[in-house]
């Protein structure tokens, strides 16, 4: 495909002096490895990212992109845009191998941002210190950000011409892997799909229902190797991620990313039975239960079978058929909380609202009506769930 062209912007007006170019020069090492740390700590998928080769690569482009960007401050090069062409050539380059990888535009834009505020923050002190006049701070700002406007278009030309020409096929065996996960595929079947998109297996996949608003912030957030899939049987309005490894003590962190995103997370789940998770996630949704799908499992539970509860309920409560309905509400309220509460009077009480002495009245009511049976261990249980 070819190359797509580079959209160039006007320069600021602002020259620096040789002498705040030098010392802005002598600074560009520790800028770029702060630049590098940030990004490190604020993009959860560049935390594996930026050691070994890959890491040596984007330690260049930054060292590049920076000492580009003073060569135009100080009038160093003829350029009359922002972007140098060897900043350009290296941010094309860098937005392609960041395609390869399989990060997302959203999370090289991230790190452009990130480098942006480092950047200007380091090296916008250092000017005023080394003589630039505060009044010509925002038009230094301006140079800043035009130069990160033009390298980020930069790379994010260079990410969509590379999956232009080969992220297409790979998308689309991801999305069809997705749909084999959804419609119960046998494990052999799932391998080979595994195989063909080139995808790291994990070791758990967790389903999170998220509203399209807010998919692209999610996603540079989340893994590189989450997969995606918009069109799913069972919910209209959320497309569906499968976050790779986010269980123990990583699903905390994975529930903060969602937090007031008005998504539902399902349970952490062995990859090939990522089904049971999305499942999960589309029943707390639909019930409007909120965020952590892992928070109404006793709900889930409960309501599994509303129909047989209901039997169950009439069931354990038959021996109260024969009392007027004031009478029958009362001593059920009050064997739920004895049941909840252990048997303790005085916190069902409380519970209740009421002295200890009337909920010693009414579990003698009760026992009357329910004889032995509140000793044993089965009808205990069976209230427990009818009236939980």
């Amino acid at each position: 495909m070819a190359r797509r062209s580079l959209r160039r912007r006007t320069s600021p007006d602002i020259t620096l002096s040789p002498e705040i170019a030098g010392r802005l020069r002598e600074l560009l090492p520790r800028v770029g490895e702060d630049v590098v740390t940030a990004i490190i700590a604020e993009v959860p998928s560049y935390q594996d990212a930026l050691s070994g080769a890959m890491g040596e690569t984007i330690r260049t482009a930054v060292g590049v992109a920076l000492g580009g960007f003073l060569s135009v401050a100080s009038g160093q090069t003829a350029e009359s845009v922002p972007a140098t062409p060897e900043a350009l050539e290296g941010a094309y380059e860098l937005g392609r191998g960041e395609a390869r990888s399989g990060r997302t535009t959203e999370a090289l834009l991230a790190a452009y941002r990130i480098g942006a505020r480092v950047a200007w923050r380091e090296l916008s002190s250092e000017a005023v210190a080394a003589g630039l006049p505060p009044e010509a701070l925002v038009e230094f700002a301006a140079l800043v950000f035009a130069w990160i406007d033009e390298v980020s278009d930069a790379s994010v030309a260079g990410h969509g011409d590379e999956l232009a020409t080969t992220g297409r096929v790979r998308q689309r065996l991801l999305e069809r892997l997705v749909r084999q996960l959804l419609g119960g595929a046998t494990a052999e079947v799932l391998d080979d799909a595994v195989e063909r998109a080139g995808w790291p297996a994990p070791t758990t996949l967790t389903a999170a229902l998220v509203p399209p608003s807010q998919v692209s912030s999610v996603l540079a957030l989340v893994s590189q190797a989450t997969l995606v899939l918009e069109d799913h049987p069972a919910v209209d309005d959320a497309t569906l991620l499968l976050v790779p490894d986010a269980h123990g003590h990583r699903r905390t962190a994975l529930l903060r990313t969602f937090e007031g995103r008005g998504a539902v997370v399902g349970p952490a789940k062995p990859w090939r039975e990522a089904r049971a998770s999305y499942d999960r996630a589309v029943r707390v949704r639909e019930a409007g239960w909120g965020e952590d799908s892992e928070a109404h499992l006793v709900r889930l539970v409960l309501e599994a079978d509303a129909d047989a509860r209901a039997d169950l309920r009439a069931s354990v409560l038959a021996p109260l058929e024969g009392l007027r309905p004031g009478t029958a509400e009362k001593l059920t309220e009050t064997l739920r909380s004895w049941l909840l509460h252990q048997g303790r009077r005085d916190e069902v009480a409380a519970a209740l609202f009421v002295h200890p002495q009337t909920v010693r009245y009414r579990m003698g009511q009760l026992r009357e009506l329910y004889g032995d049976r509140l000793e044993d261990p089965a009808t205990v249980l069976a209230l427990t769930v009818a009236l939980g």
